[in-house]
């Protein structure tokens, strides 16, 4: 296999964001790209925290470091000693970093640049990278673990139709060492525990859906092919999630930032655009924030918000059915910019209700007199 890995070393502070958008400083020591055949495949990225931060990122499963990916619990960490990390990008971003870079130096230094130009891109944040192992070198040597994505290869993940036998391998390993390091302590919970976190994180990796007959429809791949079209001749920066005709797309406006999913519904003849604020509604807020979004959406002309209850995300949505007809880019273009246009209208009020005790009633009114 033609491989070739490619070290930049660092010894600089790294700004990055967890979901809620918090910020969080790490010490990034190297950054190393794996290609294969001139493609990127991997990309890692190494950094060192302090005990107090790594128990926040252990606590909060940051860098998707779930419960029950261990393969087995380190010996005890020292207060006074920083701990390493290394992390690997999610496959489905890779296209974002080899649009910018071409090498390991050119990679690691448009992240540093997006730490200090757009802190709250994608590739900045805890989500978006995957903890491989956690170590600390102390006088006795080293002390640590390593995780279930460092057995079966986030590589392996983006390729899983030629790389199944090697992650199922890699399960099977992770098990075996899993198994012998908790030998003592046998609990159903925890096994389940363990299971439960592989299962749930393999399952939202690969947007995994239940699979449909594939669609007759005489259009097949057209509303995809011409979605993917607009984006790139209007110059959006995208990403296409796994096996999915949908695309992952980060929008700046003039009030925040955050990310929209394009999607094509080939068998309907459906194309639909999604913003999903940057903030989930908390519970406690969610009545009001869903007072809120029924005064928005009452004489909007194109579109609405959502609200789901289950988890307070909060998001604008457009859509159309071209049935009979063919999608154009002036319609997508129409879709997708009223879309954005009306989050970055309503998102100082969505933050308002939820961050400052105003009223749904009061925050429609400031919104509308400003917009007068």
């Amino acid at each position: 296999m033609n491989n070739n890995l490619e070290y930049c070393h660092l010894a600089v502070d790294l700004i990055l964001h967890n979901s809620a958008q918090s910020s969080l400083t790490v010490r990034a020591i190297a950054l190393s790209l794996t290609k294969q055949y001139n493609k990127l495949i991997d990309c890692h990225l190494a950094f060192r925290v302090n005990a107090q931060l790594y128990n926040l990122i252990e606590t909060e499963g940051l860098f998707n470091l779930k419960p029950g990916i261990h393969n087995f619990k380190p010996g005890k960490f020292l207060p006074d000693t920083d701990i390493t990390i290394e992390t690997s990008l999610k496959p489905d971003l890779l296209p974002l970093l080899a649009e910018q870079a071409t090498n390991a130096e050119e990679a690691a230094n448009y992240i540093l640049k997006l730490s200090q130009e757009q802190p709250e891109h994608i590739l900045l944040s805890t989500e978006s990278w995957l903890a491989l192992s956690v170590k600390q070198q102390q006088e006795s040597g080293e002390v640590g673990y390593r995780t279930l994505w460092s057995y079966i290869s986030p590589a392996n993940l983006s390729q899983i139709e030629n790389s199944g036998e090697e992650i199922v391998q890699g399960i099977v390993n992770f098990f075996q060492d899993w198994t012998e390091a908790n030998l003592s302590a046998k609990t159903q919970e925890a096994a389940t525990k363990m299971l439960e976190g592989i299962d749930k994180f393999l399952t939202e990796f690969n947007n995994i859906e239940p699979k449909e007959n594939p669609p007759t429809s005489p259009t097949d791949g057209k509303i995809f092919e011409e979605m993917i079209n607009f984006f790139i001749a209007d110059d959006w920066p995208f990403v296409q999630l796994p096996e999915q005709p949908a695309l992952q797309i980060s929008f700046q406006g003039e009030n925040g930032k955050w990310n929209c999913y394009a999607r094509a519904r080939e068998e309907q003849q459906q194309f639909l655009f999604y913003s999903i604020c940057p903030v989930n509604a908390p519970q406690d807020k969610r009545l009001a924030v869903a007072e809120f979004i029924t005064r928005a959406n009452s004489g909007m002309m194109l579109g609405n918000f959502e609200l789901d209850f289950s988890d307070g995300e909060i998001s604008y949505k457009t859509s159309i059915d071209v049935e009979g007809d063919r999608l154009s880019n002036a319609l997508i273009q129409r879709l997708v910019y009223a879309n954005v246009m009306m989050m970055d209208e309503y998102l100082p009020g969505i933050m308002s209700v939820i961050y400052g005790n105003v009223s749904p009633e009061e925050a429609i009114a400031q919104i509308e007199t400003y917009n007068r």
